[in-house]
């Protein structure tokens, strides 16, 4: 328990204390036809997200959106400016997720290009929280607290969250729902549709076969690392191992991500998730077979045991749900079992 008391220290931190100035929108020419679009966002460690425009016609496919906030139109449109677009260039906006950093701005650019929206149907868990933030985050802090998270840095956790925006300018629905068999096409060529839960319910992937080009939304990153949408399906992690086979199985050449510059090295990524995934699984397995003297340990007291006691505030916040998304996938496959209180506690 000796490392406890530190990350209870660090969780109680303002989120704010943390933030970084937001960047500039950018835009470059990745591949004739294909057009990186750099937005800013404004959480600490993840400093922007990657739109990207694709050839079509006359105009081009928007993949993703970047987030709503004040200003976030105008970086969008700085960026777009940069590869010789506006938005009335877009004919189409195609969203690989339901998260606010990559579907946030889709009410605001099909306003302005008055074009039709494409994504997954499973999407409420972005409605609900876009929709009724407050009860959201009801929900998040009643985990939070059915997992040991003390009621000091939950109450500061609530303040700081309730002074923020939901990061989606409005909730429309998909005029046509993003499912294996739906072909967007390009100059570039068709981009297949293939279904990748596990980050997010929502999530898809799309790629083109003739030129092997992969963009993964959230799926896969240049940096290796973990974030599992909780509450919304029986076993995100279990989801996310099974949508890596699925892109596997497309032997792209060039992964297009949702953050982060391009990369070729695709199975290896691959193949780095499937590792950092089976070694967090190891570890909390560990933790929880070992316990506390033998007693059953919440989650938020097996998070410092797997992850180390110097996390930031945000990082805490991020690999407490991990942990929990860890432990569910153990609980199904029949290796870790919970015991239901206030609060909950695990056991092998």
């Amino acid at each position: 328990m000796a490392t406890l008391p530190k990350i209870r220290s660090l969780v109680s931190l303002p989120v704010a204390e943390a933030i970084r100035k937001p960047e500039l929108g950018r835009g470059e020419r990745v591949l004739p036809g294909v057009f990186r679009l750099r937005l800013p966002l404004p959480w600490p460690g993840v400093p922007h997200c990657n739109a990207w425009a694709v050839a079509a016609g006359d105009g081009v496919v928007l993949l993703d959106t970047g987030m709503h906030q004040p200003g976030s139109l105008a970086h969008l449109e700085r960026a777009l400016a940069m590869c010789n677009l506006t938005l009335e260039n877009v004919r189409l906006v195609v969203c690989t997720h339901a998260h606010s950093d990559h579907y946030g701005q889709a009410a605001a650019v099909l306003e302005r290009a008055g074009c039709e929206l494409w994504m997954h149907p499973n999407y409420s868990h972005m409605k609900s929280w876009a929709e009724d933030p407050d009860a959201a985050i009801d929900r998040r802090l009643e985990v939070a607290r059915q997992s040991g998270v003390p009621e000091e840095p939950l109450r500061r956790y609530a303040a700081e969250r309730g002074k923020r925006e939901s990061g989606v300018a409005a909730v429309i629905e998909p005029d046509r729902e993003l499912l294996p068999g739906v072909v967007v096409e390009t100059d570039l060529g068709p981009w297949s549709v293939h279904e990748t839960p596990g980050h997010a319910p929502s999530h898809v992937c799309l790629f083109q076969p003739e030129h092997r080009l992969l963009i993964s939304g959230d799926h896969l990153l240049g940096r290796i690392s973990l974030f599992f949408d909780l509450g919304y399906s029986p076993d995100p992690v279990g989801e996310f191992l099974n949508s890596l086979d699925v892109v596997e199985e497309l032997h792209a050449r060039l992964c297009l991500p949702g953050h982060g510059r391009t990369f070729t090295d695709v199975q290896a990524h691959i193949e780095g998730n499937r590792e950092l995934v089976s070694e967090h699984l190891a570890k909390t397995l560990a933790v929880v077979e070992a316990g506390d003297a033998g007693e059953p340990l919440t989650a938020f007291e097996i998070l410092p045991r797997v992850h180390g006691p110097g996390l930031s505030p945000m990082t805490a916040q991020w690999l407490l749900t991990e942990t929990l998304a860890m432990l569910l996938h153990l609980e199904v496959t029949d290796r870790a079992r919970r015991i239901p209180g206030e609060p909950e506690r695990w056991t092998a």
